[in-house]
């Protein structure tokens, strides 16, 4: 065992949405290491496989069956980690849910189903997480999931965006609420094949041709960060681990090659007025000043080599 070897032996994590996808791939990178893993999934059947998946390789896990939002749910992961395995150390949000549409399109239901899961969801399992890690005085980690349509808005996901950036900014409030406990807040921003990108065209045939054995180019591995799920894994147990202790407050990409660090929304230009700013005078200094360069909305296209 090296220096650097994340050991996550006689740790205990909750990872939600993980009967499959990234969530599993979190579950089984976390298992790998060591932790033992709570694996819950509204899909019974989904969770199971998952705790098979685990404990055939020589992982301990569990499953909990619950639609994450409510502060019961939550409370049912915690007190499920702490009944099997005797304590909390890791709390993993990623179960999610997906309602696109446009803004004039998107239904109330819509809204509310995608902000519930993603949103309150990830509200209601931090917070129970928090009071229990709390009640054990030893600090811990909340590992919070993000997506780049929270750090930069998507077309036709106006509640997912918003879940997203609204997770964001709760990385940000609790680190330093919870600082003195000595428990990270952290938000991964990942980018994998998934059932939703294997929808976009212009990875669709890459993604294709990697279910049949070919690797992904460099072009998508490093250029656009994209890979697989368990690209993406390795970032939960080093946000678990004890090399992470001073990593807090942060939204850090990965997928693919790449590893990256999502800056935090800050002015880009200002402008000074004595006296105060009217709207002529605004009217008047804003192509010239703060509005000389605007800022780009939207995941940037791919750049697909010959397209």
């Amino acid at each position: 065992m090296d220096s650097y070897t994340v050991d996550l032996r006689g740790k205990v994590a909750v990872v939600t949405g993980s009967g499959r996808g990234l969530g599993l791939a979190y579950a089984c990178a976390l298992a790998r290491a060591g932790a033992s893993v709570v694996v819950n999934d509204v899909d019974a059947e989904a969770a199971e496989r998952a705790v098979k998946t685990i404990t055939g390789a020589g992982g301990r896990a569990v499953a909990e069956v619950a639609a994450v939002g409510t502060g019961e749910a939550a409370d049912r992961l915690v007190a499920r980690a702490v009944e099997e395995f005797g304590r909390l150390d890791a709390m993993v949000t990623n179960a999610g849910i997906l309602r696109d549409r446009v803004l004039w399109k998107m239904t109330d239901e819509d809204f509310d189903a995608v902000v519930t899961t993603h949103l309150r969801g990830t509200f209601t399992c931090a917070r129970a997480a928090a009071v229990r890690l709390r009640e054990q005085g030893e600090g811990g980690s909340l590992i919070l999931v993000g997506s780049p349509a929270g750090q930069r808005g998507n077309f036709g996901q106006t509640n997912y965006a918003a879940a997203k950036a609204g997770i964001a900014a709760m990385v940000r409030t609790w680190s330093m609420e919870l600082a003195r406990a000595g428990i990270t807040v952290n938000a991964i921003v990942p980018v994998a094949a998934t059932a939703m990108t294997e929808t976009i065209p212009a990875f669709a045939p890459y993604i294709e041709a990697m279910k049949e054995g070919q690797p992904l180019p460099d072009f998508l591995r490093k250029g656009e960060g994209f890979g697989t799920a368990d690209d993406c894994a390795a970032l939960v147990p080093f946000l678990a681990s004890r090399f992470a202790r001073e990593v807090t407050g942060q939204c850090v990409g990965i997928g693919g090659d790449r590893l990256a660090l999502w800056s935090h929304p800050r002015e880009a230009a200002v402008a000074y007025a004595d006296g105060g700013w009217t709207p002529q005078t605004i009217a008047a200094a804003w192509h010239t000043s703060v509005g000389s360069a605007p800022e780009t909305v939207g995941i940037p296209a791919p750049k697909i080599p010959g397209a």
